[in-house]
């Protein structure tokens, strides 16, 4: 769906055809619904904040602002305070894993999402760090945005971000590693978190 189309849609809406947000609702809710899930580790509250995204989107409208931001970006940065809103009240926070270090190899794992999401290693390590590290990382590597789009939901500067991103991709590792039971060694130095399509 292109910037014109939603633009439509939103008119039409705003105009009265309160319908027409399905068309929005298809194409991101399966997307929204994973941002949710990866961010709150949970399937019923990913989907009962998947839907409360949809409802503050609906009733934001008025105030989206097309030169301001891309409407992805947008829904994500309501989708991101919804999420971290969720995280504050219950103090608790799973995370599901993004991919890492292989463990056989040492060779970066791009794209890759472990088939079992509630790996424990992977939990603790996560939880060491913060929930705005665990955001950047989950928003670059499971969601795959740009530093540009994370600078817009996070509302920070994205060559700052880039810098976060390598520190806090390092802290992951090292967490992993100590979760684990060994050492850097076996996990490299490097980034490694860099996603390649």
């Amino acid at each position: 769906m292109n910037d014109a189309e939603i633009s439509q849609i939103i008119a039409d809406v705003l105009d009265g055809g309160t319908e027409q947000f399905e068309k929005i609702m298809k194409v991101y809710q399966k997307p929204i619904f994973l941002y949710c899930y990866h961010m709150l580790g949970n399937y019923a509250e990913a989907e009962d904040n998947a839907q409360e995204v949809f409802l503050k989107t609906f009733r934001s409208l008025r105030k989206y602002t097309q030169y301001e931001m891309d409407f992805g970006a947008w829904l994500y940065k309501i989708a991101y305070h919804q999420c971290i809103d969720i995280i504050r009240k219950r103090k608790l926070v799973k995370y599901l894993p993004f991919f890492y270090r292989d463990e056989k190899d040492n060779n970066d794992v791009d794209m890759h999402i472990e088939a079992n999401y509630f790996d424990e290693s992977v939990h603790q390590a996560m939880a060491k760090l913060s929930a705005e590290e665990r955001n950047l990382l989950i928003l670059r590597c499971v969601e795959d945005k740009s530093y540009q789009e994370i600078g817009l939901i996070l509302g920070k500067n994205s060559a700052s971000l880039r810098k976060k991103y390598e520190r806090t991709s390092a802290k992951f590792r090292k967490y992993y590693a100590q979760v684990k039971g060994v050492g850097m060694y076996e996990y490299g130095q490097g980034t490694g978190f860099e996603k390649t399509v």
